[in-house]
């Protein structure tokens, strides 16, 4: 017995060991076959995902007006709806609000439409065919490329400090209408904030189901339909003055006069504008509450890329240098860097007399400094004080 089971442990030790032994030829045979000492894994995952980029790549460009008439649609609903239903009760709360909703508001409409045409409207900007500031050659347009441009797959072509292709502008963002879509997405953000804010109590009332008795539905939107229909009853039986419980089949039966027939059309008419009321306040809230998560989020990203000199691209390329020059006992520093607020001027292009209030709280075609193609450098600074010493 004992021997029995001596060689049951030797047979899978010589298994074990052949198991091994395969692995090992195989692995062998992989690296003699594929082994590159360029080749990473990060490579080898943007080759693997190359199928999914050529197909979002394809569709970007098909979905870009769709999307452009899409924002179109969904902000003219949100105006419109403020008009016909949020301002006219503003007015019969307020006439010093009324007069400061229609300033206020005006003025952010203004600056949101301007900006998003002119981030739709104007080109990001391309080098030209000469050019004497070459830092290397793109490899899909071999031709040569400024610093901080990139190719972009979408419009195949180079865009001048390139922070990546907005499908909701069908544009890229780049050098000339990088603040043209900054500063939408500013003012829109704003905006939103504005409408929740105003159309907030008519949400809440609309909203938890508040009927002229004073009691809330116990579930929220879904009974406040009901709510309505309470109101209605209630208030259609003082029109047709009915002493006696109400039916569908007593309607049935009645012989009215003509002020009667003409009241319940009335009433019929304003219980479908009670239901669109009722959508359009819920709509205009739901929609705005989504736009400041997801638009606040993406403005926030872009203020700090900002307030970094640094673009959507630019943000990975950097982080790589880091590290590699971290491992190599260096300290990167980002050469378009100027510091926060010297950063934030020169992204909105305050010289040359140019003011914040005039060219950045209200509508401005004010081109960005510089041609996209020779680039101001912290470093080059330096260097010229040291050597103006």
């Amino acid at each position: 017995m004992p021997r029995f089971h001596c060689r049951i442990g030797l047979l899978l030790q010589n298994v074990k060991d052949y198991m091994n032994k395969q692995w090992r030829l195989l692995i062998i045979t992989y690296r003699t076959l594929f082994y590159n000492s360029f080749t990473s894994w990060g490579i080898a995952l943007d080759t693997a995902m190359e199928p999914l980029f050529w197909l979002v790549e394809r569709l970007a460009k098909h979905l870009g007006p769709i999307f452009v008439c899409l924002v179109t649609i969904l902000t003219s609903s949100v105006v419109l709806i403020f008009y016909i239903y949020i301002l006219p009760h503003v007015h019969h709360t307020s006439t010093g609000w009324t007069v400061f909703h229609l300033i206020f508001g005006h003025w952010l409409l203004v600056n949101i439409v301007f900006h998003y045409v002119m981030g739709v409207c104007t080109p990001p900007g391309s080098p030209p065919e000469k050019v004497t500031e070459v830092v290397s050659i793109c490899k899909k347009c071999i031709s040569p490329k400024p610093p901080r441009t990139h190719h972009c797959s979408v419009c195949n072509k180079c865009v001048l400090k390139m922070d990546h292709h907005c499908p909701w502008l069908n544009n890229c963002v780049g050098h000339y209408n990088h603040r043209y879509f900054f500063m939408f997405m500013v003012y829109m953000w704003i905006g939103v904030v504005y409408v929740c804010a105003s159309v907030f109590e008519l949400f809440k009332q609309e909203f938890f189901g508040v009927n002229s008795k004073g009691f809330s539905l116990v579930f929220p939107t879904l009974m406040a339909p009901f709510a309505v229909s309470s109101d209605l009853y209630s208030f259609k039986q003082e029109a047709i003055g009915v002493c006696y419980d109400w039916s569908w089949e007593d309607e049935m039966q009645m012989c009215w006069a003509n002020e009667t027939i003409s009241d319940m059309e009335h009433l019929q008419s304003l219980e479908q504008n009670f239901g669109i009321y009722h959508f359009c306040v819920i709509y205009e809230f739901l929609l705005c509450s989504g736009v400041i998560i997801a638009l606040g989020l993406l403005m926030l990203w872009h203020a700090l890329l900002i307030t970094r000199a640094e673009t959507s691209i630019e943000v990975h390329l950097n982080k790589r240098d880091k590290k590699r020059m971290k491992s190599q006992g260096l300290v990167f520093k980002n050469p378009y860097n100027f510091g926060r607020l010297q950063n934030w001027k020169h992204f909105w292009g305050l010289r040359d007399g140019r003011s914040f209030i005039r060219h950045v709280l209200f509508p401005s075609r004010h081109k960005p400094i510089g041609n996209g193609i020779t680039w101001e450098t912290a470093t080059y600074k330096i260097e010229k004080e040291l050597h103006d010493i």
